[in-house]
């Protein structure tokens, strides 16, 4: 049963979009199913796997008028697929407005399918919106990209509201798995500085890598192609790959009764 891990934070800019794709591609290397569902109207995620845009995508599947098999696409890495998106999606949050229970659409959708998955990770739009509620309501965690400034840690406290009025209100006790530093350049003090505060007063994990400025990382989507494909020993491709490795190391171990045998018998 997969772990459904939203990528999320309010403010644009911060390497969402990057940090899904490459973490997602990662953690297939390192030999988990993964399936990465872009949840943004503005359809990022879904250029930088794939040089060409689709019929059919997630709003499609949302409002069930589509099964998910026809919506999965592959990607160039084995065991790593993804579920396109367009701005199609944005037409979605006036059809939701007035139904009930408008918020679980898309965990309804990730319900049918995560038995498939070791990860289902969901790329959210940088803001709060319905799309933006829906994809937390529909993940078990979600990971935040911090930008390595004082605004990006504005925005990480706004997110931490919106978590908590989710949790408050609608009952869904989505856990934080983490921050993660993006966009981090070591040689500036500034940076340096962020990361430091940061550390020191989250209330939560943040993960040791930081994932470096790469001229790389920026380069990849515009070949639609991860960074584990397009540059596997640049800087940004070893640190997603550290990224994906602390993830995994997060996981919570699951009870194998055939090695350990039936305690009740």
């Amino acid at each position: 049963m997969a772990r459904v891990i939203s990528v999320c934070n309010q403010k644009g800019g911060v390497g969402k979009t990057t940090t899904s794709v490459n973490l997602g591609a990662y953690l297939a290397a390192l030999g988990k199913r993964v399936l990465l569902i872009d949840f943004d109207p503005q359809a990022n995620a879904t250029s930088a796997l794939a040089n060409h845009s689709f019929d059919l995508n997630i709003y499609h599947g949302i409002l069930n008028r589509v099964h998910p098999e026809h919506l999965i696409k592959p990607t160039p890495v084995l065991n790593y697929q993804f579920i396109p998106s367009s701005n199609d999606l944005a037409g979605a949050l006036i059809e939701l407005v007035n139904e009930e229970e408008r918020e679980y659409f898309l965990r309804k959708f990730v319900n049918s399918i995560r038995h498939k998955y070791d990860y289902i990770l969901i790329d959210l739009p940088p803001s709060l919106s319905l799309l933006t509620v829906n994809g937390l309501v529909a993940s078990d965690e979600v990971l935040i990209p911090v930008q390595a400034e004082y605004y990006g840690l504005e925005g990480l406290g706004q997110l931490l509201k919106t978590i908590d009025v989710i949790k408050n209100n609608l009952g869904h006790n989505i856990r934080i798995a983490g921050a993660v530093i993006t966009l981090f350049d070591k040689r500036e003090r500034l940076p340096r500085q962020v990361a430091k505060n940061l550390r020191r007063n989250f209330p939560h994990t943040v993960f040791n890598v930081e994932i470096p400025r790469s001229v790389h990382l920026a380069e990849a989507p515009s070949f639609s192609q991860p960074i584990l494909t397009y540059e596997p020993n640049s800087s940004g491709a070893l640190a997603y790959r550290r990224l994906a490795e602390e993830l995994i190391e997060t996981e919570i171990p699951r009870f194998d009764e055939n090695r350990f045998g039936n305690l009740n018998a």
